[in-house]
């Protein structure tokens, strides 16, 4: 009865074999028609009702205010019996799970539009593991007039749809990854956003920061929302521009960081990178049609945005951050861009471990305090005020600092970085890996690939936080003068690298992590309710 976009619709719609008209099938009145039982629809009002092949029998169709139902009608001399009530149950389909109606129509090569057969309705499935799947219900009936007013009720009820996109400004980076994103855009992304009847404006980036100088000046009046086809890094760039863009409308100097202003669209994520981070939290799942479902229903959830800052003045705004190992292994891959995508990965990490080495750090953090908004306290402080008596020090030799907005989920740490952190709670994990020896250290990496409690060692530490402020201590943390090193190594091992959403950040003083909750609105379905067993927070 549901069938896949490419099954036999396509040839209903798009031409194919000629195949046997079914009759047509002018509409009953209602008190001809059985008696349908709706007892969730009981109060709803019925807007039309009828009668359409569905599958291989005729069927009562009801069509109502949030829902449409049906079932097959039972011949009179069959009615009553039990086996066949059994067999003949009501179906139905929430009107919210429609996104797109067409006239279906048998085409031949000789006129642009044949012999009208119906309606289809194109609706959007729930799947196993998060996923969404487009999928389609054929409404028979040969009657022209019958079509067409059921067809205008539908795309009536679908214009209602406020928070559904019309039109969408389109960011898409044709290196990421494998560079598959062009051809992951036009084959999976673009004919279902042409289906939902989305206009699109696309523009390819030409280099890193392409997105970032583009959206800073380019015209978005005319738009209901952004999309990113992309990785983390690229995901990132748009949405720090977003943010930027805000801040700037809004008159906001950003260097006084305390209250921003949320950025004005929502933006969509289409994962087309390596770990795709961001869309793996977002959704659950890193898969292209969902994240495309998502928009095209237009399901929004509200992020929370940390901004990294020195010395006052703003670096960027992101969503998670690893210094230490995390941010190593991330300099060692980017020098390494002539090697594919998963071999430059998996170098970088054995690099970094082969050469794991501490840092000498103090970090400083603020703990969240859930009794009250963090937005109002905020605003009442002052720019200068930094609450010194609430914040708590921890100093000593770390391998690992990561600091985090959202779950992070990704294909080597299924439950998440941080299982405990949420897309929009307010807080941020802060997990600390102190020294240890590289066996224990390698064992609390392979932890994230499993069920087990990541952090249940005795060098690991978990914090939900505020606000962060990491200082490196020395700036030849962990440098034997002994030892030879390439002269990029040795740049490499007195630099300061953070990992931020998969893009590198290079700085040389302390870093100021501050959460802003619901700073941004993506594009996604909510979810955080597919693991809520409790874990603690997580780091690599």
């Amino acid at each position: 009865m549901l069938r896949g976009r490419r099954g036999s619709r396509v040839r209903a719609l798009e031409g194919g074999p000629e195949e046997e008209a079914p009759p047509a099938v002018a509409e009953v009145p209602s008190a001809l028609l059985p008696s349908l039982q709706q007892p969730e629809a009981t109060a709803e009002q019925i807007l039309l009702r009828g009668i359409f092949e569905i599958g291989r029998g005729s069927c009562d169709v009801v069509l109502s205010e949030r829902a449409l139902r049906w079932r097959p009608i039972v011949p009179e001399r069959l009615a009553g019996d039990p086996k066949l009530d059994l067999l003949h149950k009501e179906e139905f389909i929430e009107l919210k799970d429609i996104f797109s109606v067409k006239l279906k129509r048998r085409c031949s090569s000789k006129h642009q539009s044949g012999t009208l057969l119906g309606i289809t309705l194109f609706i959007c499935l729930k799947k196993e593991q998060n996923k969404l799947k487009d999928s389609t219900i054929d409404l028979i009936n040969l009657s022209e007039d019958h079509c067409d007013l059921w067809f205008r009720q539908f795309k009536n009820i679908l214009a209602g749809f406020s928070n559904r996109p019309k039109s969408l400004k389109i960011f898409l980076n044709p290196q990421s990854h494998k560079k598959e994103a062009t051809q992951i855009y036009h084959e999976k992304v673009e004919p279902l956003l042409k289906l939902a009847g989305i206009k699109t404006d696309v523009t390819i980036t030409e280099y890193e920061g392409h997105a970032l100088s583009l959206l800073k000046e380019c015209e978005l009046q005319g738009f209901d929302g952004v999309v990113c086809v992309g990785g983390d890094g690229f995901a990132n760039e748009v949405a720090h521009a977003l943010l930027l863009r805000a801040q700037k409308n809004a008159g906001v100097e950003t260097d006084y960081l305390l209250t921003l202003v949320r950025a004005q669209l929502p933006l969509g994520v289409i994962p087309a990178g390596s770990t795709n981070v961001l869309a793996h939290s977002l959704h659950g799942v890193p898969h292209v049609v969902t994240a495309t479902l998502h928009i095209i229903m237009g399901h929004i959830q509200p992020v929370d945005v940390c901004t990294f800052s020195t010395m006052g003045k703003l670096l960027r705004f992101g969503f998670s951050a690893m210094f230490g190992f995390g941010g190593r292994t991330l300099a060692l891959a980017e020098k390494c861009r002539w090697m594919s995508p998963n071999q430059r990965r998996d170098f970088a990490v054995i690099k970094a471990l082969a050469k794991l080495k501490p840092e000498d750090c103090e970090i400083s953090f603020l703990p969240f305090k859930s009794t009250q908004d963090l937005q109002e306290r905020r605003a009442q402080r002052s720019p200068e005020s930094d609450y010194s008596e609430q914040w708590q020090m921890i100093q000593g030799q770390f391998l690992n600092v990561s600091i985090m907005a959202i779950p992070c989920l990704c294909s080597v740490a299924p439950r998440g970085l941080a299982p405990n952190t949420r897309l929009n709670n307010g807080s941020m994990a802060l997990i600390i890996v102190r020294n240890t020896s590289r066996p224990e250290f390698i064992k609390h990496l392979k932890r994230y690939a499993s069920v087990r409690n990541q952090f249940n060692f005795p060098f690991v530490e978990t914090y939900t936080v505020e606000e962060v402020k990491v200082q490196r201590k020395n700036n030849m943390s962990g440098h034997n003068p002994e030892e030879k090193n390439e002269p990029h190594e040795f740049v490499l091992e007195n630099s300061f690298p953070w990992n931020v959403d998969g893009d590198l950040m290079e700085v040389t003083s302390e870093v100021h992590v501050r959460l802003h909750p619901r700073l941004i609105s993506l594009y996604g379905g909510g979810a955080e309710a597919m693991n809520d067993s409790k874990v603690t927070c997580s780091c690599l």
